[in-house]
């Protein structure tokens, strides 16, 4: 008898060791992630339940709380559209994204760094209210971005490079985020369902996720900075310039952009095949640098890894296992190359910033609802991907490509710009992807600024970057030199 108690009592023992494990393990492991879950209804009807921090731009919101005439207290307002894929939408019935999905413990005032407004909390009976989120967006950049880029379907981003901060974050088309806010669920998931099915995927933010974008010309600035790394090439390195390529073990040629034979003789430097954006050239110095090499400049630049802004960005993508036709594809940014437009901005602002790649941040500080600071985001470095004569010499060709290149339309009047056009193809008749990246002023920058625009800006394959991209990105350097 005494035998059979004990293994009864072991077995009990068993049960509520591993209910214990597994409380702690919700309770305290896992409490954070799934606070955060969007999917976690309960946390966000605690969301209503208090007053939930603005989101703020130059001291003025562009998402708050006002109080409501029902059972959720609070209803949450958005400023204008052309912040939807910074703020992201926060909704009792589909959940939050953005912003407002990544600083959530801070807009609902349960950040470790509010403990003591909780705890005064806990003994007032008051509830705490969430704090608010001050960006490092310029206003005055942002709408530049947004009307620039119109009624295209694309995305800006344009970062400060000596500190990381984003001062635009667009992404085209936008939407509404009252529409999913509204306290009806009949209506929020009507309006969800329109967005969803909405030409232009407004719901995804372009510059930092969705399928991403084949990157074109503007991934031979990776290209080249493997290159130049290498020490085995200058700017003035001679590379092969036949009037077509065939492809190593493949019957399949290649061409220059318009089938041009890019300055009519046998070779050409470096400088002159990022100047005119040579594809033979790139596809051929490619492989003859081998994939490893590019891939490592690649994962140097922060290829491969989800950059937290604090909201994730998509990781890019240099392929894996490419034989030598695929390698010379990939390296004018074709075959499986995919990009953020986030990623191209951290590229080629560390060109800007002398090699040094500054994490992204959108963030500024953070502060509780009685305006104590509670956080303030300080400038951290990424990683040096490149040395600083390899930036000097990337900018030295970046300037070139401006100035009398291919891409002429990044040009403001009084000032240097550095920058790089892409016009990528997408297979069959499939419009191209359009691009330019950039910074200024080249001798002491201020801003990079990648511009993407998807489906062809409307032109199908008629349109290039230099045509279409470069404008937008010049408008927005305007903007962030006060012209």
């Amino acid at each position: 008898m005494n035998r059979e108690l004990r293994r009864v009592s072991l077995v009990v023992v068993a049960m509520f060791l591993a209910l214990f494990l597994s409380a702690t393990n919700l309770q305290v492991l896992s409490s954070d992630s799934l606070s955060k879950d969007q999917r976690n209804v309960r946390s966000i009807y605690d969301g209503y339940q208090v007053q939930r921090g603005a989101i703020l731009v130059d001291a003025q919101p562009i998402a708050n709380s006002t109080e409501a005439a029902d059972a959720y207290r609070w209803n949450r307002k958005y400023s204008e559209d052309m912040y939807s894929a910074v703020t992201g939408f926060y909704s009792y019935y589909q959940g939050a994204t953005g912003l407002e999905s990544s600083a959530n413990d801070y807009l609902i005032g349960k950040n470790s760094a509010q403990f003591f407004e909780q705890l005064n909390g806990l003994f007032s009976g008051n509830p705490v209210s969430g704090a608010s989120i001050e960006l490092t967006i310029d206003p005055k950049v942002q709408k530049a971005a947004w009307d620039a880029l119109g009624n295209r379907t694309g995305a800006v981003v344009a970062i400060e490079p000596t500190t990381g901060n984003i001062l635009a974050m667009v992404s085209t088309p936008g939407y509404n985020a009252n529409r999913l806010a509204v306290h009806s669920g009949t209506k929020a998931q009507s309006n969800y369902n329109s967005l969803l099915g909405a030409s232009g995927d407004p719901l995804i933010n372009k510059a930092i996720g969705g399928s991403l974008y084949t990157p074109g010309s503007v991934f031979k600035l990776v290209v080249a900075a493997a290159a130049l790394e290498s020490g085995q090439y200058t700017v003035n390195s001679e590379l092969p310039n036949p009037r077509s390529y065939t492809l190593p073990n493949t019957n399949t040629k290649i061409h220059n952009s318009g089938n041009s034979d890019c300055g009519g003789t046998k070779t050409v430097t470096l400088l002159h095949a990022l100047q005119f954006s040579c594809n033979i050239p790139f596809a051929e110095l490619g492989v003859a640098l081998g994939q490893d090499k590019i891939r490592a400049m690649a994962k140097a630049f922060g290829f491969g890894k989800s950059f937290r802004i604090p909201t994730v960005a998509t990781a890019s993508v240099y392929p894996e296992n490419m034989d030598d036709a695929q390698t010379a594809l990939a390296s004018f940014g074709q075959f499986d190359v995919r990009v953020t437009p986030l990623q191209m901005a951290l590229v080629t602002a560390a060109i800007a910033n002398g090699g040094k790649e500054m994490n992204p941040q959108l963030i500024e500080n953070v502060q509780s609802s009685n305006l104590a600071l509670l956080s303030q985001t300080q400038p951290s470095e990424f990683a040096s991907p490149i040395s600083k004569s390899t930036a000097d010499a990337l900018k030295l060709m970046m300037i070139a490509a401006v100035k009398n290149g291919v891409s002429t339309n990044g040009q403001v009047a009084g000032t240097v710009v550095a920058g790089k056009t892409g016009t990528a193809q997408n297979g069959g008749n499939s419009p191209y992807t359009l691009w330019f990246t950039g910074f200024a002023p080249a001798d002491n920058p201020r801003v990079a600024v990648v511009v993407m625009v998807a489906d062809g800006g409307g032109l199908g394959q008629g349109g290039s970057g230099n045509i279409v991209a470069a404008p937008i990105a010049r408008k927005v350097i305007k903007a962030v030199l006060g012209q």
